[in-house]
């Protein structure tokens, strides 16, 4: 655009010269036939012939003015009537050129001829043409001139340039127009040529990456050029066709992981499995330990008992005094152990028995009042204190308002067994973050050893004396409590008493629990 802005004033500018030297040359060429047309009547010394000759001129279009003036400056003839006689200054710039210096010229170079100025707005070009002495002229009869004297006048011709003005802006806009017509062709030529040779090759290469960035790998261009956008254009497809082969690679790499992972789980599912059914056996024979301890040592003293009155009755010493009585504390005492087995066979069918969960709104400080009313008589004997402390408005829980209490008399009991002696005795509720219930069961008894804190939980695991508990109580409790989608934890230290605290959810990830635990119970 630089170039053809630069070319185009050139041009204009190159054109203006051409007109303007046109012009001066028109000019002078009039003004040398008007100076030949006045010598004719010069030599004549026809002063009214030259008059009249001058007004036709002057007359013509084109023409503004003409005068001549002689050697001092004294307008001799005019196309202005008005100034015919008048002196012009030396020093106006159509003597200046003659007269600058001391002595006039004689001659004047040609740019020095023409000047151009402004008449009414319009511009003027006027020319001066001195007029010689001649051999004529000096050799007159009527009004000679010495031959010294070089010059006898001016001849000041004034051509007005409207015209060459006209024509000189009409050129201008022309080229002006041409030029910028040829500006606005060549850019989109350009453009054209630039999109085509680089343009629509680097949207080709935009949107075969768009398509590479969504996963259509191995998308190929169609590389037309042999240019660097062609080896750009190469060098892409190329990329596309190894980031097709390095994404082949890496599928096939991860469907063989997987089926190794597959192949690991199913192996690890099979060991866990193996562990899961040897821990179960394990369990099952710690278990069945325990219960045949626990069975064996009343079943020994019903079969010692019973051998020792079979020994009476065979003897026929049951009907004689002491030994009918002896023998009806011995059976007293087979009934006793009978019992106490029962009882434990009773417990053993609730642990491993889960029963259904009755969910129903239930107010939570009524279950544990209702728990401390059924072990009040104990707590008085045992002179245990109880001390409450319920939050207000507590919203109403979600739960199997019989279970719960049941985990309550556990734990209420288990803290009179720990405070032979008496001793306190607090039960605290309330409502905890992430809407969660929280009942406290604190005692100053004795505490739970450290070394067995952690195996509480489990099953024929006591710390009471023998024949009053099997240890069954707390992992029953803990399995109502996970039932509810609750929990069950404990803090103890020796010496300084046991807190058992029980965390409930309220509703919906309750009724979930239970509903998980009712399905399992029902399996």
């Amino acid at each position: 655009m630089a170039i053809f802005s630069l070319l185009g004033f050139l041009n204009i500018r190159l054109h203006r010269q051409e007109l303007e030297a046109a012009t001066l040359t028109s000019a002078e060429r009039v003004s040398d036939v008007i100076r030949r047309s006045t010598r004719y009547y010069m030599l004549r010394n026809d002063r009214d012939g030259l008059h009249d000759f001058m007004q036709t001129v002057g007359g013509e279009p084109g023409i503004v003015k003409l005068r001549i003036f002689d050697q001092s400056g004294q307008i001799t003839v005019s196309t202005d009537a008005a100034e015919v006689s008048h002196s012009v200054d030396q020093r106006a710039e159509a003597c200046y050129g003659c007269h600058a210096q001391s002595q006039p010229l004689t001659r004047l170079n040609r740019p020095d001829r023409f000047r151009i100025y402004r008449m009414d707005g319009k511009r003027v070009l006027g020319i001066i043409t001195p007029i010689e002495n001649q051999m004529e002229c000096s050799n007159a009869s009527c009004h000679a001139h010495p031959a010294s004297q070089k010059v006898l006048g001016v001849l000041d011709a004034n051509l007005s340039l409207v015209k060459a003005d006209t024509q000189l802006a009409a050129g201008t806009r022309d080229m002006a127009f041409y030029t910028i017509l040829a500006m606005i062709a060549v850019a989109i030529l350009s453009w054209l040529f630039v999109w085509r040779v680089v343009g629509s090759p680097i949207a080709e290469l935009e949107d075969g990456t768009e398509r590479l960035s969504k996963g259509e790998l191995g998308y190929q261009l169609d590389v037309k050029a042999k240019d660097e956008i062609g080896d750009l254009a190469q060098s892409f497809n190329d990329m596309s066709l190894q980031l097709q082969a390095a994404n082949q690679e890496i599928v096939a790499w991860n469907r063989t992981l997987e089926e190794r992972v597959e192949h690991k789980t199913r192996e690890l599912k099979r060991a866990h499995d193996h562990v899961l059914h040897v821990e179960k056996m394990a369990s099952i024979g710690k278990l069945a330990a325990i219960v045949a301890h626990e069975v064996n040592n009343p079943l020994s003293g019903i079969l010692t008992y019973a051998k020792l009155i079979k020994k009476w009755v065979e003897r026929g010493e049951t009907n004689t005094e002491p030994k009918h009585g002896e023998a009806i504390q011995c059976l007293e005492l087979i009934a006793g152990e009978s019992r106490r087995c029962g009882e434990l066979i009773k417990n053993l069918l609730t642990f491993s028995r889960t029963a259904p969960i009755n969910l129903q709104p239930t107010d939570i400080v009524e279950v544990i009042r209702r728990a401390l009313m059924l072990v009040q008589h104990q707590l008085e004997m045992s002179g245990v204190q109880v001390q409450t402390d319920f939050a207000a408005g507590l919203p109403l829980l979600q739960c199997d308002p019989a279970q719960i209490e049941q985990v309550l008399l556990a734990l209420i009991m288990n803290a009179v067994d720990a405070m032979p002696k008496g001793g306190n005795l607090w039960i605290t509720s309330r409502l905890a973050e992430d809407d969660e219930l929280q009942i406290e069961v604190r005692d100053d008894g004795s505490g739970i050893p450290r070394d067995i804190l952690s195996q509480i939980f489990e099953p024929f695991l006591t710390t009471k004396e023998v024949g009053k508990g099997v240890g069954l109580g707390l992992a029953i409790s803990r399995g109502i409590m996970e039932r509810h989608g609750g929990k069950i934890e404990v803090q103890s230290e020796v010496g300084e008493g046991t807190t058992f605290t029980l965390t409930l959810p309220r509703e919906s990830r309750a009724a979930a629990w239970v509903e998980t635990a009712n399905s399992a119970a029902a399996v």
